[in-house]
């Protein structure tokens, strides 16, 4: 149970209806303001702004804040089914249907496959990155194309994904797995102190050795694993590498000997 006094609190917006900032603050256990000055502790606020839910600094408040973007990202298609292109789809398999991405967080390579057509389940353990997934997920069932293509958003599960793969019902062609990795140099617009409390916030990592293992026995054909180009590979040797740029997606094939 995440403890987030002292930290987060929700703050209203008079031009959204307040049952939804109240219902918010109950469900994280945390207070609810409608406005914020020097004396208010908290550090990190979730309140609707432009249409969506936003995470806020408190030192960058009127700043545009934190989004899960449902936006394709520069050099993505907006067309559905986008084609199966680039380092990302040819590690997941154009022959691949249904994927779980077992570290969602901010949805942006989530998004890119759901774009892409593959039938895909969303896994995620903090609740804040919950409540913010949950109305990007919200948004994306009211864009035009996905209304007038009768397309349901990506189904989301909250919860320990280590936990939540030894239950799925029905093995996934493919796991998904991109794990936070020590970062080499990461500039950042928030400062240091909101950075850790952020960190915080948003739930360290999970033991990267336990969810690949978890991956690889609950999956039915293989296991993504995305990294920097620089980190050595999760899960020992894998059966192959698709690279871009900055990063490398690692496919490791149910049955296959892994060497180290």
């Amino acid at each position: 149970m995440h403890n987030y006094i002292g930290k987060l609190a929700v703050l209203h917006n008079e031009h959204y209806d307040l049952e939804l900032s109240q219902a918010l603050s109950m469900r994280l256990t945390v207070p609810l303001y409608h406005s914020v000055d020097n004396k208010t502790p908290e550090v990190f606020f979730l309140c609707w702004r432009d249409g969506c839910l936003k995470l806020l600094d408190k030192e960058l408040l009127k700043k545009g804040g934190l989004m899960v973007d449902i936006e394709p990202r520069q050099g993505e298609q907006r067309s559905w089914p986008a084609p199966k292109e680039g380092a990302l789809a040819q590690a997941i398999g154009r022959k691949t249907r249904t994927v779980v991405d077992a570290t969602t967080g901010w949805a942006q390579d989530s998004l890119h496959l759901f774009r892409m057509g593959y039938d895909l389940t969303c896994i995620e353990r903090s609740p804040v990155m919950l409540e913010l997934l949950h109305d990007a997920f919200l948004r994306l069932e009211h864009v035009d194309w996905v209304q007038r293509l009768d397309l349901s958003a990506p189904q989301l599960i909250s919860g320990n994904a280590i936990d939540i793969l030894a239950q799925l019902g029905d093995a996934p062609d493919c796991i998904y797995i991109d794990p936070m990795f020590p970062a080499k140099r990461k500039k950042s617009a928030l400062p240091k102190k909101s950075m850790l409390v952020l960190r915080d916030l948003l739930g360290d990592d999970m033991d990267k050795d336990a969810l690949f293992d978890a991956a690889l026995q609950a999956t039915a054909k293989r296991v993504v694993v995305k990294s920097p180009g620089y980190a050595s590979p999760l899960g020992g040797k894998p059966a192959q590498s698709f690279k871009s740029k900055l990063l490398r997606y690692d496919v490791y094939v149910k049955g296959a000997s892994i060497n180290s």
